[in-house]
């Protein structure tokens, strides 16, 4: 689904895949809707989890 991705995606990255804007994929992050973690001061999304994300939004 998402072969051009590491296992490991930034913000940056589930802007590109969702095709949303980077205020809107920080809200999903910070509300839990897409699990994520920090490490440092960035956001760090599982692959995984972004697929889980998008399959419960259908």
């Amino acid at each position: 689904m998402f072969e051009n991705f590491d296992d490991i995606l930034n913000v940056d990255d589930v802007t590109k895949a969702l095709k949303i804007g980077t205020s809107q994929a920080y809200k999903l992050v910070r509300s839990g809707k897409i699990q994520a973690f920090k490490e440092g001061r960035a956001w760090k999304i599982s692959k995984q989890a972004l697929i889980n994300y998008i399959m419960n939004q259908q």
